[in-house]
């Protein structure tokens, strides 16, 4: 396959090509080179296994890796992310939430300790060297961030890295206090390659020409972008009265009129912190031209919703859908190659770029 390159030197690169986009081949290996090595958010814990004794089956990425995990509480209260797949047979285990006390096959009656180890199985007195470790179901590493859950099939990185540097910013906020909405969160299907969604949240450059109620609000002269190995994150700072954080004494921020917080994890989990409280978005692929974006809504102050950087979401996304979209139409162009990067505006974009092409090489 083509190998793919971004200079170091933003000055000097050029964006991937049309072609990256366009490639069913490239889509394939970027869901086993970087998705299948990465961390994705699932929820979080008091919403998927609130008590002891609880499990909560889910398909990772269904459609893309569509790979069967299940989360469970044991007893002692502690976490485990294991396979969903029995050992005897490759049966599904868990079809349904709920408390249990084992993991039971119902195909041949295998059982399984919430932990993923093997407990016992039916007919099996006579089998030699059995059980072996390969009869205990693969655990995954699982990660937090509060109480938002994170795990990964063989993720390429270390996870705290991520919320060391999200904590440094968001930290004083208490996340266990922010509630889940189901009201509020929606899933939007977007007619264009997953990684043209991410190539568009990743700059601000935009907003001004986009999104007329935004660009109302946040002071786009000093909105800034940092980057970090995996991790960056954009600041938006309120023009005038709007709703800003309430930042702590000692705070890196302290003193600045902070309207949201911007945090893109690679490959395809946005984290927007608000002075009402969390948007999650999680880009999910489904074909090299089609995509669902599932907006997930944390509330913390209720009263703060419809005003600042945070306020009218919904019609922020359909005008991101709208160029989105559009740039995926010009992509098929056959005059159409690759462009250039502004040094000042589209740092983030040049990182991803950095990424996927270091990776999708490897």
């Amino acid at each position: 396959m083509k190998k793919y390159h971004i200079d170091k030197d933003i000055k000097k690169a050029e964006t991937l090509p049309a072609q990256f986009y366009r490639s069913q081949e490239v889509f394939d290996k970027l869901r086993e080179n970087i998705f299948a090595k990465s961390w994705q958010w699932i929820g979080d814990e008091n919403t998927l296994v609130p008590i002891a004794e609880s499990v909560y089956p889910l398909v990772l990425l269904e459609n893309f890796l569509s790979e069967p995990i299940l989360i469970t509480r044991n007893r002692e209260n502690k976490l485990s992310a294991l396979s969903n797949v029995c050992t005897h047979r490759g049966n599904i285990i868990s079809h349904y939430p709920g408390k249990v006390k084992h993991l039971i096959c119902m195909y041949h009656g295998r059982r399984f300790h919430l932990d993923g180890q093997f407990s016992r199985m039916p007919e099996f007195g006579e089998a030699e060297d059995f059980p072996r470790p390969c009869d205990n179901l693969h655990r995954f590493p699982i990660e937090q961030l509060g109480h938002h859950l994170f795990i990964g099939l063989d993720p390429i990185f270390d996870f705290s890295t991520v919320a060391d540097i999200m904590n440094e910013r968001i930290g004083f906020l208490p996340l266990s206090e922010f509630k889940l909405d189901q009201s509020l969160s929606k899933d939007y299907l977007v007619n264009s390659h997953w990684a043209i969604y991410c190539d568009n949240y990743l700059e601000g450059f935009h907003i001004p020409f986009v999104h007329e109620d935004l660009n109302a609000v946040l002071d786009y002269g000093n909105y800034t972008t940092e980057l970090y190995e995996y991790v960056n994150l954009q600041l938006g700072y309120a023009k005038g009265a709007e709703e800003v954080f309430d930042l702590p004494e000692g705070h890196r921020d302290y003193g600045k009129h902070v309207a949201a917080y911007y945090f893109w994890v690679f490959p395809n989990m946005m984290f927007n912190f608000y002075p009402w409280g969390l948007s999650i978005n999680i880009v999910k692929p489904l074909s090299i031209n089609k995509t669902r974006v599932s907006f997930i809504t944390y509330v913390y102050d209720e009263s703060k919703l419809s005003a600042g950087a945070g306020a009218l979401l919904d019609k922020v996304e359909r005008e991101d859908e709208f160029v989105v979209e559009g740039v995926q139409k010009g992509l098929q162009s056959r005059f159409y190659t690759s462009g250039r990067f502004s040094p000042t505006r589209e740092k983030g974009v040049h990182h991803f770029h950095s990424l996927l092409a270091k990776h999708i090489n490897n």
